[in-house]
């Protein structure tokens, strides 16, 4: 009880704290504590999965295959599904691609069960050796902490989707002490505009979430990395043919999990289960790098000892051999992806923003690895080039290239190697480009026209629904009714368009005013004409699920100023007009989207 009265009395501090601050000047408050709150969210999902690893793993011989390999995955994949399928009772899988639905279509609220459920479920999946990565878990966890305490406090809409960017940028700050990375990655991948209003409030999350991780795990780069090479004018032209060669991994990773998600989806859950179950333990048993996070593989790439990775499998024998390293790595590249959705489609609870650090890792050396055989080419350092893939990886993946460089060159310290960062992130993401507009995280939601965007314009019309704008209050006659029978209804309404409908609700048609003028004041007319004589048709018809930037499509196409919405069996549901679409747009506008 008395906890209670703590809490009441803390909250009623701060809401009178709210109320005598200017809004601007509480959302710095409120980013501080998201920061906070987010930083200390990361710091403890990252202790517990390395704890369980630990205990896990720390015994298992060097040299030899190891057989809990089979088992470990799975059963943290199964906790975690039962613990999500029985618990929490939602879906929590693809953290990012929730957090851009909430804010799309869900006026950015989250649920409060999103605050610990992401990570009590990803640290199963991952400590007992998911091939996923903690960091969408921990987005989704910062950003419904900045949702459920902007409602908490009652924030205006457009601050609240400014909260939730807070938490996802005091999340990625936080987990990889990168401040600049942070914030770069709200503005790419959740898309929210920067403008002044906004950008102080992610700056503050930002800082204070890496200054907490600074406070609780030190000063150092999340990887020790040490530039022994500095970077050549000469070598710019195989950055480039890396970046194009990260850009199709990318797009070989967006591609492949799509597929096999749509594969797994049809199945039932424990069927699906099992598949994933034997297709993980399989894979890693075989393949020991793809255990977990891969964090551990990239330190040691980055450190020069790539040979370490054959240790714990059946490929120990060959990690002296020039090209078993490269085939063992070729074979990680493209076992990774399957391996990753495989976790995530048996239950388990990750992202793929490290297995991209990881991919990238491997791709970059690789490619100086080979490169470094052929007599003729530029010497290439490989360490130099891991650390480019990196990010080359991650920027065609998530389209995001600044986040790509401004990440590694925080991650590692190499701030040396920026211009080349930039140069292979470009190239990276101008290949993906071609093929897809969109990131693995958004595609979804693209494809069903629930997406936000920096276009403000279609920004705006994806955050209206069609439900907010249908006007209900028309009056429906059938096509048996005589014209006496429509005027006594004319007289009673306040409407110049009467839906005809069948019997079933089913629309036919529709009954004009300025059609029927002529012949409505003559008496004698009323009982000889019926309305299946005088109704016309829809330029066009609404389906109930059609986006709001298709519906505007429609009404510019048609230029109708008044169209019906019909659901799927073609029943009459209401009209919608440009007018009213115009005045939720507008209000729209002024609350989520504020000026400079």
């Amino acid at each position: 009880m008395k906890a209670i009265t703590v809490e009441r009395l803390i909250f009623k501090f701060l809401m009178r704290g709210k109320r005598r601050m200017e809004e601007r000047h509480f959302l710095l408050f409120a980013s501080f504590l998201v920061g906070v709150a987010s930083a200390l969210a990361a710091i403890a999902l990252k202790q517990v999965v390395h704890l369980i690893q630990e205990l896990l793993t720390h015994d298992l011989d060097v040299g030899a295959a190891n057989y809990p390999y089979l088992v470990y995955p799975v059963v943290g994949v199964l906790a975690a599904g039962v613990f999500v399928r029985y618990v929490v009772r939602d879906d929590i899988s693809h953290g990012i691609t929730r957090v851009l639905y909430a804010i799309s279509q869900r006026k950015s609220r989250i649920k409060p069960h999103n605050m610990w459920s992401s990570l009590a479920a990803s640290a199963v999946t991952i400590g007992f050796g998911g091939s996923v990565g903690a960091e969408a878990p921990i987005v989704y966890t910062g950003a419904a902490i900045g949702s459920n305490l902007g409602r908490l406090f009652r924030v205006a809409p457009k601050s609240l989707m400014l909260l939730i960017g807070c938490g996802a940028a005091g999340a990625i700050a936080g987990i990889f002490k990168a401040p600049i990375a942070g914030m770069v990655f709200v503005i790419e991948v959740l898309m929210l505009d920067l403008t002044l209003t906004s950008v102080m409030p992610l700056l503050v999350s930002s800082v204070t979430a890496a200054t907490v991780s600074y406070l609780f795990t030190g000063m150092e780069a999340m990887f020790r990395f040490s530039q022994t090479e500095a970077f050549e004018i000469g070598r710019i032209p195989y950055v480039l043919a890396l970046g194009v060669a990260c850009g199709l991994l990318a797009l070989y990773v967006t591609r492949t999990m799509l597929w096999l998600e749509g594969v797994l989806r049809t199945m039932g859950y424990w069927r699906r289960f099992v598949l994933c179950a034997a297709i993980l333990s399989a894979l890693i048993f075989l393949l020991p790098p793809l255990y977990g996070e891969g964090y551990d593989a990239i330190a040691l790439l980055l450190g020069g000892h790539p040979g370490e990775l054959m240790d714990k499998g059946l490929f120990y024998g060959m990690k002296d051999s020039y090209f078993g390293i490269v085939i063992f790595l070729s074979l990680v590249l493209l076992a990774k992806v399957f391996a990753s959705t495989a976790t995530n489609g048996g239950g388990g609870c990750g992202g793929v923003f490290a297995p991209s650090l990881y991919l990238g890792c491997i791709l970059g050396f690789v490619f100086a690895h080979v490169s470094n055989y052929v007599e003729f080419t530029r010497y290439l350092p490989e360490k130099n080039f891991a650390l480019l893939g990196m990010a080359g990886v991650l920027a065609g993946v998530m389209h995001a290239p600044l986040t790509g460089v401004f990440l590694i060159a925080e991650l590692t310290g190499g701030y040396d190697l920026f211009f080349p960062l930039m140069l292979v992130a470009a190239s990276s993401y101008s290949t993906i480009r071609v093929f897809e507009s969109h990131n693995l995280y958004a595609l979804r939601l693209a494809q069903k026209g629930e997406l936000i965007t920096h276009r403000k314009d279609k920004a705006v019309l994806t955050l209206l629904n069609l439900d907010s704008v249908l006007e209900t209050d028309f009056e429906a006659v059938r096509p048996d009714m005589t014209l006496g029978d429509v005027v006594k209804i004319i007289t009673r309404s306040g409407r110049n368009a009467f839906p005809v409908t069948d019997g079933d609700g089913v629309l036919l048609g529709v009954v004009k005013l300025d059609e029927i003028r002529n012949i409505m004041f003559r008496p004698e007319l009323y009982d000889r004409f019926r309305v299946s004589r005088f109704m016309v048709a829809f330029p066009a018809r609404i389906a109930s699920s059609t986006p709001m930037d298709q519906v505007m499509r429609i009404f510019d196409d048609t230029g109708a100023w008044n169209l019906p919405v019909v659901d799927e069996a073609g029943r009459y549901l209401g009209f919608v007009s440009k007018s009213k679409i115009f005045g939720a747009y507008r209000k729209v506008l002024e609350d989520n989207f504020p000026g400079d």
